[in-house]
């Protein structure tokens, strides 16, 4: 079992970083967009039950773009993205 999921692990990260940064920066984009609606759909005048099942997809949604963006940016992308925000600042 743990040969398995390793070899998928390493076929995953091999199609995600194929992708280009630009990608994984809107991906990232989404990921913030996914954390804002997870929390302000708690101010909608719905049941709780129907809150907390959207909550779950939202967030859910939120680190799964989260952690797909950073597999697709790699550890070099994720330095040209702090250099541009430590530039910007």
């Amino acid at each position: 079992m743990g040969q398995r999921l390793d070899r998928f692990k390493e076929r995953a990260q091999s199609v995600l970083s194929r992708f280009s940064f630009r990608t994984g920066v809107i991906v990232l984009a989404s990921c913030v967009v996914f954390y804002i609606l997870s929390f302000a759909q708690m101010l909608l005048p719905i049941s709780a039950a129907t809150k907390g099942v959207l909550w779950f997809i939202l967030f859910g949604m939120a680190k799964t773009t989260q952690y797909t963006g950073l597999a697709i940016l790699g550890v070099e992308g994720w330095r040209r993205v702090k250099a541009y925000f430590k530039r910007k600042s």
